[in-house]
């Protein structure tokens, strides 16, 4: 079978991580009301002509509800594990624990023309905002893609980024694409990848869904099962091996659990724990961060005399720890999705990323005991 047929998931070929069921679709979207949108660009091929091409990059948006998030705000909080990344608005989070308006991902040089784009996006939805009201406060975070694309272009502009909005379904797609488009994790293509899980806490069912963008790691270190994938792959030739940049990874988590910021800060930085059982050392030049947030807890902008959206204070933390099983193994099998369903990519002057290679990584995982029975 050739290695294109069989870029889908991990758990499709038999890779499971962790021990708790996912969502009917595995994927972030599992989280009754959340969407995801991809806007792909691909352009050129050949020489690298700075602020022309060629184009490998996209922005991704991530909705929490289906609603007017502007008006129906998400109770959320922003953690880093590394600085060295941008996170535009997380000012506001960090004050008021929630977030305004949809979550969107692209490349390091293009934050601000998307925040300039989510801007206009807003005005028109509601042109009373800096008006009669104070504005969307964007949340736009990032990834460089600058090994295989010409990120001093900036090539994500408003339309881009009005077809990603006008794009968000629950069909949430994987890979290289959206943000994803131009990244690289431990040597290897990466993009995006996400996956959820299922819990009981308080005698109830919650959803956990995470949302990796994966550009993070080098060769070496890559680790799927405990398997040293990345070591024993050293004499593949698929893979970058001279990687010693130290890329970035953004995280978004989404839950239906009733969580306070505080408590939303505690699931965000236990995602962490996910990425470090892929390999990550979080190392110098590393910008990781995540991004959580709980449907449930919605902050109306206009309540009137009775709020449509309660805010749930109740949830105790006695019975939280369900939930950080949840994400640590909603964020490694993210990050592990965007290395199975990316597929190889040539970009500016000819810099080629291999996708990891299948065939080899189930035959490693096989002798060790990680696969399943059925693979």
């Amino acid at each position: 079978m050739g290695e294109r047929a069989l870029r889908v998931t991990a758990r499709q070929l038999g890779v499971v991580l962790g021990q708790l069921p996912t969502g009917p679709r595995n994927t972030i979207t599992d989280v009754p009301g959340v969407l995801v949108g991809h806007e792909t660009i691909i352009e050129g091929q050949g020489a690298h002509r700075p602020g022309i091409g060629p184009v490998r990059t996209g922005v991704t948006v991530i909705q929490p509800h289906p609603g007017d998030t502007y008006l129906d705000r998400v109770s959320a909080a922003v953690e880093w594990f590394n600085g060295f990344g941008e996170c535009l608005g997380a000012g506001l989070v960090h004050e008021f624990g929630l977030i305004i308006g949809p979550i969107t991902l692209t490349n390091s040089f293009n934050v601000y023309r998307v925040a300039d784009a989510l801007q206009d996006w807003s005005i028109r939805q509601h042109p009373e905002v800096g008006i009669d009201t104070h504005g969307l406060l964007c949340l736009v975070a990032e990834c460089s893609d600058d090994y295989l694309n010409d990120i001093q272009g900036r090539h994500v502009h408003a339309e881009h980024v009005e077809r990603a909005l006008g794009a968000v379904t629950a069909d949430a797609l994987q890979g290289a694409v959206g943000a994803g488009t131009g990244m690289e994790v431990y040597g290897f293509k990466g993009g995006i990848g996400t996956s959820s899980r299922v819990v009981d806490a308080e005698d109830r069912a919650y959803t956990v869904g995470v949302l990796a963008l994966a550009n993070h790691g080098i060769k070496e270190q890559l680790t799927i099962l405990g398997v040293p994938v990345g070591r024993e792959l050293e004499r593949h030739p698929a893979g970058r091996p001279d990687r010693r940049e130290d890329g970035s990874c953004v995280l978004v988590v989404a839950t239906d659990a009733p969580l306070l910021p505080h408590q939303l800060r505690r699931l965000a930085r236990r995602s962490f724990l996910g990425m470090a059982r892929t390999g990550a050392t979080a190392r110098n030049g590393s910008g990781d961060l995540a991004i959580a947030f709980s449907t449930t807890n919605r902050i109306m902008r206009d309540p009137g005399p009775v709020a449509t959206f309660p805010f749930v204070p109740d949830f105790h933390e006695d019975v939280i720890n369900p939930l950080f099983s949840a994400v640590c193994e909603a964020s490694e099998e993210a990050i592990v999705n965007a290395l199975f369903t990316a597929e190889s990519m040539t970009g500016r002057d000819g810099h080629h990323l291999e996708a990891l290679p299948i065939e080899p990584t189930l035959a490693m995982l096989r002798k060790h005991g990680q696969l399943a029975a059925h693979a």
